[in-house]
């Protein structure tokens, strides 16, 4: 994919310390437990339900549970698209290391993880809302997403990305609660027994898109699947340690933004139905401001709009017209 889009990226440390910045999409996990009277605690609490996660998963040669801890950086990604230098913040992703304590190395783990874009909150907030305003069933229109995909896989396929990053992302997501999900046989190491769907979701549709493949698998523990979105080869590209601190940090996000569906009392079966329905559920003593992630969810999407799709109207036209999208 060619492109005449530049972009750049910044990284900035997810710790007890983190502040969001001012162009950080708020709604995205790391930002809403950093936000209020006891953001402090709640990233202490979340970064140390990681670290437990990721040695309970990585138990071998760690009698302890103490061998392992994942440090975690946002990636913070802008895009000029005019080339005056005139950026717009594209998304957010993790990017994870792990320190093994034993040896005092650092492994490299994955980017991607969780995944914040202005663009989807316009697609979904904006785009898809409008769409279906009145009427008595629901659509998607034609063409939904595709500049949002192109956009991402041209960054994925860019000099930015490929001399910061040496792996394409995985990103990890919960499962859809309106969908059904069923057991095969099929077992890995780390990331579980693997799951398949009925169907497909809109999330699947949307993240074909941008060019990512899609595989359930439930951990061991775990209550409930997990939606891991990929390129190439999930269960061989990357390392078990690489996989780990995906699995741990996700998890943890999950847990304490669905609860209803990752730390329920009781764990899927056979055939395994979602829902955020459910009461039986213990949660977690972090803060999550669903609320508030609701409301934001639409104030971005049209700030997206106004601020980006609708300035740059006939630059990005042109732009998706005349590529096609291609990552690794």
């Amino acid at each position: 994919m060619s492109s005449d889009f530049t972009y750049s990226i910044k990284t900035v440390r997810f710790d007890e310390h983190y502040s969001p910045a001012d162009e950080t999409r708020l709604t995205t996990n790391f930002a809403n437990l950093a936000r209020g009277e006891a953001r402090q605690e709640n990233l202490r609490k979340a970064i140390n339900m990681i670290n437990n996660n990721f040695n309970s998963l990585a138990h071998w040669d760690n009698p302890k549970k103490d061998r392992y801890s994942v440090e975690l950086d946002i990636v913070h990604v802008d895009v000029d698209v005019e080339g005056n230098g005139e950026t717009f913040p594209t998304i957010e992703v993790l990017k994870t290391s792990v320190v093994d304590h034993y040896t005092n190395k650092r492994i490299e783990g994955i980017v991607g993880n969780n995944f914040s874009s202005y663009v989807r909150d316009y697609d979904f907030s904006v785009v898809l809302r409008k769409h279906n305003e009145g009427k008595d069933h629901f659509s998607v229109p034609d063409n939904y997403g595709e500049l949002h995909g192109k956009m991402f896989q041209d960054f994925i396929s860019s000099g930015a990305y490929k001399e910061n990053f040496s792996k394409p992302p995985v990103i990890c997501l919960s499962v859809s609660d309106n969908k059904t999900y069923h057991r095969t046989s099929n077992q890995h190491p780390v990331l579980g027994t693997e799951y398949k769907p009925d169907e497909t979701s809109l999330t699947e549709q949307y993240f074909r898109t941008m060019g990512m493949k899609v595989r359930y698998f439930m951990p061991v523990n775990s209550s409930a699947p997990y939606a891991f979105f990929f390129f190439g080869d999930l269960l061989n590209d990357y390392s078990l340690l690489e996989l780990i601190s995906t699995l741990s940090t996700m998890e943890t996000f999950q847990k304490i933004y669905r609860p209803e569906i990752y730390n329920t009392n009781s764990v899927a079966g056979e055939v395994y139905k979602p829902s955020l329905r459910n009461h039986d559920y213990s949660v977690t003593q972090v803060v999550y401001d669903k609320e508030e992630r609701a409301r934001l969810a639409i104030e971005q999407g049209k700030w997206c709009e106004e601020n980006f799709i609708q300035k740059h109207q006939n630059t990005l036209q042109q732009w998706a017209s005349g590529v096609t999208a291609s990552a690794f």
